[in-house]
């Protein structure tokens, strides 16, 4: 399968939590992967972003997809 989605990271789920309306399922993640992400040139400048720069991504996201093959 191919997707839009860049950031695409390997889990393992390890645990189900199921509810009568909505379910929680946790995953463990393998490090290291790769994310990417897209700022507006301010934000980069403002940062001083720079190849080799260490920096602390924290994920803003209202949906993980799991997809099972």
């Amino acid at each position: 399968m191919r997707y839009g989605a860049r950031n695409q990271i390997p889990a393992k789920v390890t645990s189900v939590k199921k509810g009568d309306v909505m379910t929680q399922v946790n995953f463990s993640v393998e490090v290291p992967h790769a994310m990417a992400s897209v700022l507006t040139t301010e934000s980069v400048e403002d940062l001083s972003l720079t190849p080799g720069d260490t920096v602390l991504l924290v994920v803003k996201a209202i949906h993980v997809v799991p997809v099972k093959e």
